[in-house]
């Protein structure tokens, strides 16, 4: 050798060229728990990934779909833990299906947020019993399995609660006792045992899935109601106003057609501001009185009634008078303003400003709303604007409206919903 940096490499095979092993870059060790065998995908009911609530009612049932799977030939367990937001964990068990994918169902009893994980183990009881038959099927020596088995049945013991640690102790004792292996079998396939082990045995390297998923539980009402439209203004008597009171008289009518939710359009005061005559007329009289999606005026806005309509005294009783007819009142909500609500003096910056200094008008070209003024929902005080939209909603909610019809909701962002 004649240079002291020259690199000898191992004569390659012919046609192969030589393996260089930087152990510079190699990995000194593993960052994950390889024991955790088990996997969980495709979980089901999911909406993008579980980024948004699945949904149900009360009393409807939910079933969960899983692919879980592991390698080799072991057999798996798992369970689905489900429960309502801040609540005490419930568990189901998760059965086979076909093609490594499992299913639970169980059924939901409250109102509000729930969510569920699934956890997934290597069940080396379920795996020992399996084989145990299928050796005791083939003839085989027994003995060394029973040991086994019985080793497994001690550790469930050694943990479980007092209810169930006698019985298992039971079990161990016939599984390792020296009478005949027919006796000793019968008990290591005995179902009661099969189910204690289920729940009491550890369940060692189990994998859950990656966060909890959430389903939003609602009232029976949410997935299913007869809606009935009604202008207030309509129900007068003599060419005269209709009011909230005057809509009272008109709830057993509805009832008695099937319905079970009322829905009022917009019900707040309305701007005289570009103020609509007939048929979408940009000629108006005094005598005419608006459309109600025009919403805002020296009454108020859209926390106010309209004062033809009557008051906040009158709208409680026709909320009261309408549940002793198991009927609801929804109202629309219409996120928008009139060039006359106290929003716009209030909050100019709320609203999109043309070039020319005015106020953008709701357009649908080639259809134009002067009498409409649409939020802004990207301006820079936007969040002022959508907690104020929260209040407004809030405040009806706290009156005893439960259900709003939103008009055009595809309009408006998708994270003010959220």
């Amino acid at each position: 050798m004649k240079s002291n940096n020259l690199e000898l490499q191992p004569k390659p095979e012919r046609g192969r060229a030589p393996m260089r092993i930087d152990v510079a870059t190699q990995a000194t060790h593993i960052n994950v728990e390889g024991r955790c065998r088990a996997v969980i995908e495709a979980v089901e009911p999911s909406v993008d990934q579980g980024a948004f609530s699945a949904k149900r009612v009360t009393g409807e049932t939910v079933r969960i779909e899983a692919d879980i799977f592991s390698d080799g030939h072991d057999l798996l367990s798992a369970v689905v833990e489900h429960r309502p937001c801040g609540g005490a964990w419930k568990e189901v068990p998760l059965s086979p299906m076909v093609n490594d994918r499992w299913s639970a169902e169980y059924t939901v009893d409250s109102e509000g947020p729930h969510e569920f994980k699934i956890l997934a183990w290597v069940d080396h009881f379920r795996t020992w019993r399996s084989d145990l038959r299928k050796r005791a099927d083939a003839g085989q020596d027994l003995s060394v399995e029973f040991q086994i088995g019985a080793a497994m049945v001690e550790e469930a013991a050694s943990s479980a609660p007092s209810s169930s640690r006698a019985e298992l102790a039971a079990f161990a004792g016939r599984i390792r006792a020296q009478s005949g292996a027919d006796v000793r079998l019968s008990a290591s396939l005995d179902e009661r045992l099969a189910a204690l082990m289920f729940a009491h045995a550890p369940r060692r390297h189990s994998v859950e899935s990656a966060a909890p998923f959430t389903i939003w539980v609602d009232r029976p009402r949410a997935r299913f109601s007869a809606w009935y439209e009604l202008f207030p203004r309509s129900t007068g008597h003599g060419g005269k106003h209709g009011t909230l009171l005057d809509v009272i008289e008109q709830l057993d009518r509805v009832r008695s057609m099937g319905f079970d939710v009322l829905y009022l359009p917009p019900i707040h005061p309305i701007g005289r501001a570009f103020l609509k005559g007939k048929n979408n007329s940009l000629t108006s009289t005094p005598d005419d009185v608006g459309s109600p999606w025009a919403i805002g005026g020296a009454a108020g806005g859209h926390d106010a009634i309209h004062p033809q309509l009557g008051t906040l005294a009158d709208f409680k009783k026709l909320v009261a008078e309408a549940h002793a007819r198991g009927i609801e009142i929804a109202l629309d909500l219409a996120l928008q303003c009139s060039p006359d609500h106290p929003w716009v003096k209030q909050h100019p910056g709320w609203f999109r400003t043309r070039p020319d200094g005015t106020i953008q008008y709701a357009e649908n070209p080639p259809k134009k709303y002067q009498d409409i003024y649409p939020f802004d929902f990207e301006c820079d005080d936007w969040k002022n604007l959508w907690n104020e939209i929260l209040a407004v909603v809030i405040g009806w909610v706290e009156k005893g409206v439960k259900i709003f019809r939103v008009d055009n909701p595809h309009t408006k962002p998708f994270r003010l919903w959220q």
